[in-house]
């Protein structure tokens, strides 16, 4: 007998229903989040607002090194997006890798040279596959010049490491000095972008010749009738106070002047950029947040009616006594004068352009030091002098009680970066304020600098000169 199925049982459960259509929709959202992923185009979306997605290439019909694939890359020009990023290259996008020609002999100079000139052209960015590189008007880009000193060096980089927002600049290192101790400390970094640039007319390339010493170089205190006499190299040229060069002290200036062309002019991805550019050595130590700092200093030029003028921006100072309680936000206005606001200098290409028009009054100035100089071009030959914002609670520290001017017995940078720590923590509280003022104009009126000497030889004067041209 057939078994009756009950009108009960042939009814839809709701509960069934309703499961069945959820699982319907939840498959179907799956696939449509996939086919979104897998279309995903960053050139074609507005969260990146158009921006620049900046083409490597070098301008001297050198084979520059590129990063990424250049279908990837392209210029984007007008005024829609001039106000946003100036250069972004996205991480993930990068199949080269670096090479590093380690073991070179450090006698071998024709190897040094060829190297060189290798990292010069080839301009490679590391850690870009890390952070990528995204930069505009409101970035830091730092510039840290290095000559031999690595432990202090270490120590920098130590503090940079621990700098808020670090990851988002590029960090660039121009080297005096070809070295395989100072190259491998540097490849080492690994919590920002980072290049390398390498001034090509050094002593150390040059031991026995001009920019180094020339076994018939003039001695130093030798009178000009005696240099006249024995034939010495640039007899007719001494400095205003009749000494003869010393290329020791030469070179640091050569470097400073060659590598603010090299590094605004030269480097490709850099080429659009009109941000902040901040000036290091290499035995700086800076605070957390210095890059913070100088971002606010920016915004408080702009509006603040004192100071709209004002282009150079000093995030350090030598006072000391540092009052982090009373001064941590706030700042001081002035002429720039070279003795109390040359460390921890940033400034845009606006006044590049302006440091670069006076070449000529820079090479020719009978000083050694490129500070005084800088000064000297403030009263003379830059425009309207150059107005400085100071903070008044440093944020860089120096610790180089050895060095080219330094001749300290007991050198112990640990010891000085212990204290310098110390400071920071003590006043960890008083970092990273929520607003900057203005607290006061600076006392010290600006004067042209007596020249010290140091750069009578013309060979100097044609070698600066020269860097003008695009010939270092």
């Amino acid at each position: 007998m057939p078994t009756l199925t009950s009108p009960l049982d042939m009814r839809f459960r709701p509960v069934r229903l309703i499961r069945s259509l959820f699982m319907i929709v939840l498959i179907l959202f799956v696939f449509l989040n996939l086919h979104v992923l897998m279309n995903f185009e960053p050139n074609n979306s507005d969260a990146y607002d158009r921006t620049l997605l900046y083409k490597l290439r070098h301008s001297n019909n050198l084979k520059a090194h590129v990063q990424t694939d250049r279908s990837q890359l392209q210029d984007l020009d007008g005024p829609e997006n001039s106000s946003k990023v100036e250069v972004l290259i996205l991480p993930n996008q990068y199949n080269q890798t670096f090479v590093s020609r380690h073991n070179i002999p450090e006698h071998n100079l024709t190897q040094i040279k060829l190297e060189i000139d290798r990292r010069n052209a080839d301009q490679y960015v590391h850690n870009l596959q890390k952070y990528g590189l995204s930069l505009g008007p409101e970035s830091v880009v730092i510039v840290v010049q290095v000559h031999d000193r690595a432990n202090y060096l270490k120590i920098l980089l130590d503090s940079l490491r621990k700098v808020k927002g670090i990851e988002k600049t590029l960090l660039i290192f121009s080297h005096d000095v070809f070295s395989e101790q100072l190259n491998s400390i540097v490849e080492t970094i690994d919590f920002c972008p980072v290049m390398q640039i390498f001034f090509p007319v050094s002593a150390q390339l040059h031991p026995k010749e001009f920019p180094g010493e020339h076994p018939n170089d003039c001695p130093r205190n030798v009178k000009k009738d005696q240099a006249l006499k024995i034939k010495c190299n640039n007899a007719n040229h001494p400095d205003k106070y009749g000494h003869y060069r010393e290329a020791k002290y030469c070179q640091t200036k050569h470097h400073w002047f060659w590598k603010l062309f090299h590094v605004f002019d030269q480097l490709t991805v850099m080429k659009n950029y009109t941000g902040l550019v901040l000036l290091l050595e290499e035995d700086y130590y800076v605070a957390p947040d210095v890059i913070t700092i100088l971002q606010m200093m920016n915004h408080l030029k702009k509006k603040d009616k004192d100071c709209k003028d004002c282009r150079m921006l000093t995030a350090g100072n030598y006072d000391k006594t540092q009052s982090y309680s009373i001064n941590s936000g706030k700042v001081e206005l002035g002429h720039w004068i070279s003795s109390r606001h040359n460390m921890g200098m940033a400034f845009t290409r606006d006044l590049w352009k302006d440091i670069k028009k006076c070449t000529s009054e820079f090479c020719n100035f009978d000083d050694y030091n490129w500070d005084w100089t800088l000064q000297h071009l403030s009263m003379k030959c830059i425009p309207d002098k150059v107005k400085v914002m100071k903070m008044k609670a440093t944020r860089v520290f120096h610790i180089g009680e050895c060095g080219v001017h330094h001749k300290g017995k007991n050198c112990q940078p640990d010891n000085k970066k212990k204290q310098i720590e110390t400071q920071l923590q003590s006043n960890k509280q008083h970092l990273f304020p929520n607003v900057l003022s203005v607290g006061g104009q600076s006392k010290f009126k600006l004067r042209d600098p007596k020249p010290n000497g140091g750069w009578g030889d013309k060979r100097d004067r044609e070698l600066c000169l020269s860097f003008a041209k695009g010939q270092g």
